[in-house]
Order: structure tokens, then C-alpha cells, then sequence
């Protein structure tokens, strides 16, 4: 009867849902001719019985490439292929295309889903996170698919909120085999929802397993030649709106004490590019977009990053990162800080960072991140590591030791999809 409600829901929501995949924006990538991968018609293609990963966007597909490389060189033999919901993730998903097929996922009608699965055939079903969708749960487990969530993650906030509807999570989790978990905390929250615990893994967050190649390295210091070797440089990464002020009040303080100082801010959404870099203007701050490919001359103060899937390289070419999303409450609970760890860098964060807890905690402690209320906290901080490279550099330092202590979830995640991945 649920499941007959929910579909009911959603027939009178798809129109939204549609419009907001198909429509044309700026920033983002068109779909064009494959619209129709979205309602299952799959073409050309080319591998057999595919263990299937859905990675939903950009995040999810970052984080997912160690595992789908590392599944690769096990199985050389064995094909991949990716679905995203989002044309950004189909983006990123096409830098794997030596390794590994993409198509849109389709949407969460059982037809469609049906479509896709008897042209596709897949092996099994692995899901990035948290994309549980009830239709596509419920037809590919009834078509004796297995399905396995991997890089599982359940916050107290989620967890409260499936509790208060235990009976929509207990329609979903009935179709899956394993739930691979970040970490204890959300295993444990699994499984007082329900969850077997012989189905729950805790194989730690693949993000730790972040791999920074030579090449980006060498795109990064390439980058900040061109925005100045000897200029202190931060970044704001993944600002949301709301944020954005707060940033540049920060950067203006700042370079009342250090004038040379540049700032890289990278909104989070696309369509806030142009927003944003007219928010600075405002502030008496000459802005430069990556985009305009101009030089970035001494009197810029602020370099607007307007691309896609170039965070590393922007994070690398700064000195500091501050991580946004953490200062707009209980809105967002803060982005993943491990990219910025694993370069080296010291971190600043906002004081929400629910989503993240972890993490930022075992951060923290080894004093490789700042917790931050304000801008003139922000600011402070920065005028104190830009003045004291010791402290900087050594901060950095400990942030990466976290990333590095902390990786292995790509081995402890095979090993667990070992039986499932071997089937025939």
C-alpha cells in the first residue's frame, strides 16, 4: 500500500523533477539527444552483465573513481558501467571512459527502471552513499539483482528523520544485501533502524582514499604561476549563498594586513557564478573568473573558479582552504575536507559541520583544522598562518597524516563485494 502511495507521489511530482533535469542552465552541461536515457532507452551498449555504480553527481563520482579504478585492475575483464542523475556527474563520470561506460539513471518509475535493466543486465547494483530510491530498489532487487550501498553514510539528522517514518525506510532497506559503511557511528545508526547486522560493513570512507597524480600536481603549481608564486593565496571552496559576504569581509580585513593576498572562491552551484562575481565588485574587490583566461595581475584580489571538477587543482595551487558550506547553519552541515587534507593544506572550517563530524573531529585534534565563527575569525586566522609559515606548514602537515592513517576503504570495500563481484 506504501509503495502504491509513493508512486501515486510520484506521478504528480515528475513533471518538477523532469523539468529540473532536462532544463538548460547556465553552467551546467546539456543532456541534448540522451534525454531519453532517463526513461530507461539505453543505447549502444557495449559490455555484458556490468557491475552497475550509481555516483548521482560530481561528489559522488570523485569519490567513487579509486574504487572503480581499483575494480578495474582486479577485474580486467569485467565491465563497468556508470549512471549519474546529474549531466555535472556525466561530466565527470566521461574523464573514466577508458575504463568504464555512462548513462543516465533512470528515473524512479518502475518501467523505466524495467526498461533499462533488460538492456543493461547488470551484475549487480552498487549505490554511492545515500541514493535510495524505492521504485528502482524494489524492481532490481525483484529482478535478483544484489545491491550493495557503498561509502554508506547516515547522519543523526537522517537518522531521526527515517525514524519518524520508519515504515517508507523499512520499504526501502527490505531490497538490500550490504550496506557498506564510513563508519562505525553510521553502522550503528543502520542498524537501530533496522538494518541486519550481518548486512552492515564498516569499511571506512572512500574519500580518504583521495589520490592526488603528478599531473595535478603539476596543473596545480602551473596555476599558481600564473596567479603568482609569491603571493599568499586562500581559497573558499564550495561556498553556498549566504556565505559568499562573509567571505569577502574576511578577505577585505585581510589584506589591510597582507595586500598582496589573493582569494580563489569556488561557489558550490554553477548557476551562483556570475552572482557571486558581482557580489564582489560590491565589495570594492576586482574579481577574475578562470573562464575570462586573463592575466591575473597584482591589483586582482579576488580569482573566481566558474569551472567544473577542478577543486584539486585549485585547492592546490592556495596555501590555505577554508571549507565552505559550514557557515550557513543547519542548512548544508558543512562539504568533505579530506581533498584539501590529502594535498597538505591547512584548514578552516565554520562552526556547522554536522554532515562531517568525524572527520572534522579527528582533524581537530591532530591540529590540522581551525574551527571558525566569523569573518574576523576567518581572517585572524589567516593573517596568523600567512605570518607564520612554521605553523602553517606544520598544520598542513597534520592534515595530511589524518588522510593517510585513515585510508584503505578501496581494499576493505572489494574485499567485502568480493562474492558479489565474482558471481557469475
Amino acid at each position: 500500500m506504501l509503495l502504491v502511495l509513493y508512486r501515486l507521489l510520484l506521478i504528480l511530482v515528475s513533471p518538477i523533477l523532469l523539468w529540473s533535469l532536462l532544463r538548460s542552465k547556465k553552467g551546467k552541461p546539456p543532456i541534448n539527444f540522451r534525454w531519453k536515457e532517463y526513461f530507461g532507452t539505453i543505447s549502444n551498449i557495449s559490455s555484458i552483465n556490468p557491475i552497475w555504480i550509481h555516483t548521482v553527481s560530481v561528489g559522488e563520482t570523485i569519490a567513487a573513481t579509486p574504487l572503480i579504478r581499483a575494480i578495474k585492475r582486479q577485474y580486467p575483464n569485467q565491465a563497468i558501467l556508470i549512471t549519474t542523475t546529474t549531466t555535472t556527474g556525466a561530466e565527470q563520470a566521461e574523464k573514466l571512459a577508458n575504463i568504464a561506460e555512462h548513462r543516465y539513471m533512470p528515473v524512479d518509475f518502475s518501467w523505466c527502471v524495467r526498461r533499462f535493466l533488460k538492456i543493461v543486465q547488470p551484475k549487480c547494483m552498487l549505490i554511492m552513499e545515500t541514493e535510495l530510491w524505492p521504485n528502482t530498489l524494489h524492481t532490481v532487487s525483484k529482478s535478483g539483482i544484489p545491491i550493495a550501498v557503498i561509502n554508506a553514510r547516515l547522519s543523526e539528522r537522517s537518522a531521526h528523520r527515517y525514524k519518524k517514518f520508519q515504515s517508507v525506510f523499512d520499504l526501502i532497506s527490505q531490497n538490500l544485501d550490504q550496506v557498506l559503511c564510513q563508519h562505525s557511528d553510521d553502522a550503528q545508526r543502520f542498524n537501530n533502524l533496522g538494518i541486519a547486522s550481518e548486512k552492515i560493513t564498516v569499511t571506512g570512507s572512500l574519500k580518504f582514499d583521495v589520490s592526488v597524480s603528478s599531473a595535478l600536481t603539476q596543473q596545480g603549481e602551473h596555476l599558481r604561476e600564473k596567479l603568482g608564486a609569491k603571493r599568499p593565496i586562500w581559497i573558499a571552496a564550495s561556498t553556498h549563498e549566504g556565505e559568499d559576504g562573509i567571505i569577502y569581509q574576511a578577505h577585505q580585513k585581510l589584506l589591510e594586513e597582507i595586500p598582496d593576498a589573493l582569494l580563489i572562491i569556488v561557489p558550490r552551484h554553477p548557476e551562483r557564478f556570475a552572482s557571486v562575481a558581482g557580489l564582489s565588485s560590491q565589495h570594492g574587490l576586482k574579481v577574475v573568473s578562470r573562464t575570462e583566461n586573463i592575466p591575473v595581475t597584482s591589483d586582482v584580489h579576488v580569482y573566481l573558479g566558474d569551472t567544473m571538477g577542478e577543486m584539486l587543482t585549485l585547492i592546490s595551487a592556495s596555501d590555505i582552504c577554508f571549507m565552505a558550506g559550514s557557515l550557513v547553519g543547519e542548512k548544508v552541515g558543512g562539504h568533505n575536507m579530506l581533498e584539501p587534507a590529502a594535498l597538505g593544506k591547512p584548514i578552516l572550517n565554520g562552526p556547522s559541520f554536522f554532515n562531517f563530524k568525524d572527520i572534522t573531529n579527528q582533524l581537530i585534534q591532530e591540529q590540522a583544522l581551525v574551527i571558525c565563527q566569523s569573518a574576523d575569525e576567518i581572517s585572524n586566522n589567516l593573517i596568523r598562518l600567512f605570518k607564520d609559515s612554521s605553523a602553517r606548514i606544520q598544520m598542513g602537515s597534520n592534515a595530511y597524516q589524518v588522510v593517510k592513517r585513515n585510508q584503505g576503504a578501496v581494499t576493505k570495500t572489494i574485499d567485502a563485494l568480493a562474492t558479489t563481484i565474482a558471481t557469475k
